[in-house]
């Protein structure tokens, strides 16, 4: 890995944001459209969006899973961006007052409060609809892909994956829930879209059933991972370091690994899915090294 994982994901990261970047047309009609309407142009929400950055995690996933099945993958981009479109809309609904009701998020204030709630539902959508366009859109992709890929990014978005954890995380807020329960509910809000991004990687590089059930079992372990060290980030983590407002699960009496297992409980636990996540690589050899590397990361990262 030339330079180390830092800089192949800032390379991941940068070239997601280039493709991220709105083409013509759409400016073109954003601005007719206000224009029109005499009113401000959508497209300043939805560049403010998008211009948030983060460590774009999940791009990350499908190009090293990609790698993982084939070196020479060179098809991943497509779903990639389309991944981050449905991750991006997820957090500015997630931000909304009727959901996690959070001002601050990649340390700046959160769509609906640098534009209004109205605004922010409206690109939230844009974005998970322009998600599927990118796949369909994609010339490196054959139609069987591109099917696949569709039904597996809607399966993780919508009632079976994040929009049914989101919902299940609302109901189950002050109530106790046991070990089991709140893994089934992360499975599908925080795990769906991590499985999601490692199947599209293995399907873009054409993986064997075989190998996406191997990805699919590393990144069933290492997206329960993520959501433990997100639940102790809340604990331990300040408002300026994770970018958003600290402490929040707490306050909200949310159902978190830390409430339950405790801070070394949790910890102990991100330790254990890491472990199985990289046992379910072992099939795949030197070239999965990118994909245990992030695994690594996710479990070490500090914000």
């Amino acid at each position: 890995m030339k330079g180390g994982l830092k800089e192949w994901m800032a390379d991941i990261a940068a070239n997601c944001d280039a493709a991220l970047s709105p083409d013509l047309s759409l400016r073109e009609a954003v601005s007719l459209a206000a224009a029109k309407a005499a009113g401000p142009d959508i497209s300043q929400a939805h560049d403010y969006a998008l211009a948030t950055g983060g460590k774009r995690i999940r791009p990350c996933l499908v190009h090293a899973a990609a790698v993982a099945v084939d070196p020479a993958a060179r098809a991943a981009t497509p779903p990639a961006t389309a991944l981050e479109l449905i991750h991006t809309y997820s957090l500015i609904h997630d931000d909304l007052p009727a959901m996690d009701d959070d001002d601050l998020r990649r340390g700046k204030p959160t769509l609906h409060k640098a534009f209004d709630e109205a605004t922010a539902i409206l690109v939230g959508d844009g974005l998970q609809a322009r998600a599927f366009e990118l796949i369909t859109d994609a010339p490196e992709l054959s139609a069987e892909q591109k099917v696949r890929m569709i039904k597996v990014l809607a399966e993780a978005a919508g009632f079976d994956g994040m929009v049914g954890g989101q919902y299940v995380d609302i109901q189950s807020t002050g109530k106790a829930l046991g070990l089991d329960e709140l893994k089934a509910m992360h499975a599908m809000k925080t795990g769906a879209l991590i499985r999601a991004s490692v199947a599209l990687g293995g399907i873009a590089a054409g993986a064997t059933e075989a190998q996406l059930a191997a990805l699919d079992t590393f990144a069933d372990h290492i997206g329960l991972a993520f959501q433990v060290v997100d639940d102790i980030l809340d604990v331990e983590g300040t408002t300026q370091s994770l970018g958003k407002t600290g402490g929040k699960d707490a306050e909200a009496d949310k159902a978190t690994y830390v409430k339950l297992l405790g801070l070394d409980g949790a910890r102990a636990e991100a330790e254990r899915l890491l472990d199985a996540a990289l046992v379910a690589l072992d099939g795949f050899g030197g070239s999965a090294d990118m994909l245990r590397e992030l695994a690594r990361y996710i479990v070490s990262r500090e914000s």
